[in-house]
């Protein structure tokens, strides 16, 4: 099963960005993404690649989905 997640650009360096989601910070990169990414965009991200940017509202409703499928499962 492949997973992408949608991650906040911290930092833009040449073809990479540093990118943030809930505290975890990886260096991905940027040769397949749509459109350059600006600092503050959020980005779907996988297997170490920035694969879309994606609005911002859209991030923050998946990164909740998110929240609450791994609080389900810590609570079982």
């Amino acid at each position: 099963m492949c997973l992408a997640v949608p991650m906040q650009v911290l930092e833009l360096k040449e073809n990479t960005a540093v990118v943030d989601m809930g505290g975890t910070r990886r260096a991905v990169r940027l040769d397949v993404i749509d459109r350059p990414p600006t600092v503050g965009d959020y980005v779907i991200v996988h297997a170490g690649f920035a694969i879309h940017c994606i609005d911002e509202e859209e991030a923050k409703i998946t990164l909740q989905y998110f929240e609450e499928i791994f609080a389900d499962e810590t609570s079982r």
